[in-house]
């Protein structure tokens, strides 16, 4: 792909993220907490292997987090003032100043970066999304080059994407579509198989 992308990748505080998942580690903290963080790091390690990503940079006010994408070499952002994901994700695109801004979720613990790629290059020159295997959320959100994000993340976020002009996706790429929030989630996940951090991070029941 001739043009290469700058991929936004928005963390939480660890206390703050995958409290859906809390089951999966027996409710304890510490766990859950190093599941979350395990997520964002399987994600951002495929993320920067793929032909086609530039850059990836992190928006996160956790500094468990910044310091652990460091050791991967990823640039971290503190979140905005203002709260919520999409301004988190427009403050991290006016950081970049990049002329091919793309948002990618941060739990996507199976992606592979031979899908990412093939994602990246279906969406060509235009302004594109990858639904979630719902078919109702967004995993990941490409800009044209040169032009805004315009994130609309949320309940129903791939409708809301679709009505701002965005073109979906859809390919065989189930590892960018499996986003986890769940625990059902994270047993499709680890079917399609998990990163390193996440399969450590995880109980027996997911091998």
């Amino acid at each position: 792909m001739r043009d290469e992308v700058d991929l936004v990748v928005p963390v939480k505080t660890l206390d703050r993220a995958k409290t859906r998942l809390t089951s999966a580690t027996g409710g304890d903290p510490v766990s859950h907490a190093a599941l979350a963080l395990a997520l964002a790091l399987d994600t951002v390690s495929a993320a920067i292997a793929t032909p086609g990503v530039r850059r990836v940079v992190t928006i996160t006010s956790d500094p468990a987090v910044a310091a652990e994408m460091a050791a991967l070499g990823v640039e971290s952002v503190p979140e905005p003032p203002e709260p919520g994901l999409n301004e988190a994700l427009r403050h991290g695109a006016r950081t970049l100043r990049s002329d091919r801004i793309g948002a990618l979720q941060a739990d996507l613990p199976a992606l592979r970066s031979d899908e990412l790629q093939a994602a990246l290059e279906a969406a060509g020159a235009r302004r594109a999304f990858v639904p979630d295997r719902q078919g109702t959320g967004t995993t990941l959100l490409l800009a044209a080059p040169s032009r805004e994000l315009d994130p609309r993340f949320g309940v129903g976020s791939a409708g809301h994407h679709r009505n701002s002009g965005a073109i979906a996706l859809f390919g065989p790429w189930p590892s960018l579509r499996c986003d986890v929030d769940t625990e059902e989630d994270l047993r499709l996940a680890s079917m399609l198989g998990l990163g390193t951090h996440t399969a450590n991070a995880l109980p027996a029941w997911t091998t």
